[in-house]
């Protein structure tokens, strides 16, 4: 992979694939993390951002998304957001300047500002609808108070009413700078090409000044909430671990750790609470390793009745975890596993775009997204300490 920094500090990936089309990614570590106040105005400017640019309609944009490109998407995350797509080679060069002229060059005015408000505001609504992620907003609501965290991304309705076209053009003139910006383009079109129409788009826009905002976050002791909701007839149990202290080395053994742990149907959760006891559908445990959202998550499905003995398993499961009764083998298998999952993954060029961009705002390291497949010799008792630093003060979210 290749990087190349604009004078004016956009950050450029290259990464060479064989292929007939070219993905790429404009990411910006302008998230839900960065609001201070205006809850849900970073996902607001996102959605502005396709409402008209200064050369294009909003109905010119659209017609030119589907002419262009096979898939195109926009998402905001607690820590960036990210405009991204694919289209074939032929089309790149046009596919881009599209892009770049909806993120740099936006109207942002009142046309249609209601109307994309109300339709964020029905979207807020509907979230809830999702009963998994439902519990899991509430642990972070209930377990993460007085941070950006305990309140979904898109900001409830409460939120949204409060939020003026003004709010969204001066989060927009602070954070959508070129020191903040990372584009990443994957492609077999030769890299001097790609980097003339990059430079074409972004050599001219404003560095900027960049003031991040900063993510104080308290040490959290082990809690459980319950909230019971009418008109369901099972229940959502969330237990989340805090991992915003670990480097990138203990992140990666969390992960090779959590292919035995909880993800998969060979993995101890797994077969302890669905296949012995058949408590639940499913259970699974994940690593969410994003600036802001740092937890590592257990969740799972089961009856209302099942409640206490499921969360027993899972203290269970716990315990051998910290006791770690693995063996060497059983590690270079592991790390087998997660090798071959990452590459599966990144055979997709909108992914490898998507990611390169992320871990270079992360880390200041795209090129991490291949090296974490390069790390070995994780030990038994490198893995046991990760475990034993990670497995305690559990919070706890119960929905029923």
């Amino acid at each position: 992979m290749k990087k190349y920094v604009l004078e004016n500090g956009v950050r450029f990936l290259y990464k060479f694939r064989e292929g007939k089309h070219t993905s790429f990614t404009i990411a910006l570590e302008a998230g839900a993390n960065s609001e201070e106040k205006n809850i849900g105005c970073a996902h607001a400017l996102e959605h502005m951002l396709f409402k008209g640019s200064k050369n294009l309609t909003e109905q010119k944009i659209n017609s030119k998304l589907d002419e262009l490109f096979g898939f195109n998407n926009a998402m905001t995350n607690f820590p960036y957001v990210i405009y991204y797509g694919t289209t074939s080679n032929e089309d790149f060069k046009e596919g881009f300047n599209l892009y770049s002229d909806i993120v740099l060059k936006p109207t942002l005015n009142s046309n249609g500002f209601i109307e994309e408000m109300n339709v964020i505001k029905q979207e807020s609504i509907e979230w809830k609808e999702d009963l998994e992620q439902y519990c899991e907003d509430l642990l972070l609501l209930n377990g993460f108070k007085k941070e950006r965290l305990e309140q979904i991304i898109i900001g409830n309705v409460d939120e949204l009413e409060k939020i003026t076209l003004h709010h969204i053009k001066e989060f927009y003139k602070k954070f959508y700078i070129a020191n903040n910006m990372v584009i990443s383009i994957t492609t077999s079109l030769d890299f001097d090409y790609v980097k003339q129409i990059v430079l074409n788009n972004f050599k001219d826009i404003n560095r900027g000044v960049l003031n991040l905002v900063e993510i104080k976050r308290e040490l959290n002791e082990s809690k459980t909430f319950i909230n019971d909701i009418q008109g369901i007839e099972g229940a959502k149990i969330a237990v989340a671990f805090d991992i915003q202290n670990l480097s990138l080395r203990e992140l990666w053994i969390l992960k090779i750790f959590n292919l035995w742990f909880g993800e998969g149907v060979s993995s101890l959760l797994f077969d302890e609470i669905r296949t012995k006891k058949g408590l639940a559908y499913e259970v699974y445990s994940e690593v969410k390793g994003e600036k802001g959202i740092n937890l590592f998550k257990i969740s799972l499905s089961t009856n209302k009745e099942d409640i206490n003995e499921s969360l027993n398993i899972i203290n269970e499961c716990i315990e051998k975890a910290k006791n770690l009764y693995l063996n060497e083998k059983d590690l270079k298998t592991l790390e087998k596993r997660f090798n071959l999952k990452t590459s599966l993954e990144l055979e997709r060029s909108i992914v490898v775009a998507n990611r390169t961009a992320i871990y270079e705002l992360m880390y200041n390291d795209g090129s991490y997204v291949f090296k974490e497949m390069d790390n070995r010799n994780c030990t038994i008792e490198e893995m046991r300490e990760v475990v034993n630093k990670v497995l305690n003060n559990a919070i706890i979210q119960i929905l029923k």
